[in-house]
């Protein structure tokens, strides 16, 4: 048995990757299984209220620290898991944010023996900004931060645009390119980045 298709949307908080997601697993050509990093943190937060319900922390801590000690494990989980999917020949969605070098190093590691198609999801930081505001669920300003250091990828296997196209026909076009047995060869092609140490 082959091993499954990665379909890996890189696109900011707002920028559709969800939306997308959704659609290609409501699809009956391709069975596909939607991961999202956001259900991850979800889990992981639920798990922490759950058990401790009166949890209060006694100190601050920096975002950067708890980024290390948490946010870095559970993206590894995540990638890990994709991985996994993929390896028992399950076709994966994997709905991410990669925006700093050192997670685009790891997913080259973890995904460069699968076969990973690799899609900007693609929106306008004015659009970003319009969508926070109606979503309501996000905190404002969070995909303009994440803007440059995500799109500063040039290189994909396809491009959809979300204000071009709503989420059915971004989806009919990453099919359309599935079925046309395309090689998804760019994930192969990229090279590490340098990850500076602050």
């Amino acid at each position: 048995m082959k091993q499954g298709i990665i379909v890996l949307l890189n696109g900011t908080s707002s920028s559709g990757k969800t939306s997308i997601s959704i659609e290609l697993v409501n699809q009956k050509e391709i069975l596909f299984h939607h991961l999202s990093i956001d259900d991850f943190f979800k889990n992981f937060n639920e798990f922490i209220d759950k058990k401790f319900p009166d949890f209060k922390p006694k100190r601050e801590v920096d975002d950067q620290v708890i980024a290390q000690i948490i946010f870095d494990p559970i993206m590894s989980y995540y990638y890990s898991t994709i991985k996994l999917f993929s390896e028992m020949g399950l076709n994966v969605i994997a709905d991410t944010v990669i925006d700093n070098d050192k997670r685009f190093n790891e997913c080259l590691d973890v995904f460069f023996d699968q076969p990973t198609l690799f899609i900007g999801v693609i929106c306008s930081k004015e659009e970003l900004i319009r969508r926070e505001k109606i979503r309501g669920d996000r905190q404002i300003g969070l995909a303009s931060s994440q803007f440059d250091k995500v799109y500063c990828f040039n290189e994909y296997d396809l491009e959809v645009d979300t204000e071009e196209l709503n989420p059915i026909e971004c989806a009919e076009k990453i099919l359309s390119f599935i079925k046309s047995n395309e090689d998804y060869s760019v994930f192969k092609k990229l090279s590490k980045r340098n990850v500076s140490v602050s």
